[in-house]
């Protein structure tokens, strides 16, 4: 069974940067797509960013140009850098694996920006 472990996250002030990354040990297979979603105080889930393992990318319009994604080749691994962050960024934020068989959801990590 997949599972996906989180690091990264925490307090920034705004304006400020953070890198979360999220791994899939033991996996013998490239994971079709993974991503990174965030949920707020008494908000519903929202994608954040997604990453094919042909490289496709997709952001959330509310991050463009701001939040970074990208991929281990080597393995299933994904990154997101996130710049010039902002007190709306500030969420929960999970690592998503989705393949033909799962959709396999991380813990998630705090990311929490001060204005």
């Amino acid at each position: 069974q997949v599972q996906l472990v989180e690091s990264g996250g925490g307090l920034v002030q705004a304006g400020g940067s953070l890198r979360l990354s999220c791994a899939a040990p033991g996996t013998r297979f490239r994971i079709n797509v993974m991503g990174w979603y965030r949920q707020a105080p008494g908000k519903q889930r929202e994608l954040v960013a997604t990453i094919t393992k042909s490289g496709s990318i997709n952001y959330a319009d509310t991050v463009k140009g701001r939040f970074t994604i990208s991929r281990d080749n080597a393995g299933n691994t994904v990154y997101l850098q996130m710049n010039s962050l902002k007190p709306e960024d500030t969420a929960h934020y999970y690592c998503n694996a989705y393949d033909l068989t799962f959709n396999v959801w991380g813990q998630g990590t705090q990311v929490t920006v001060s204005s």
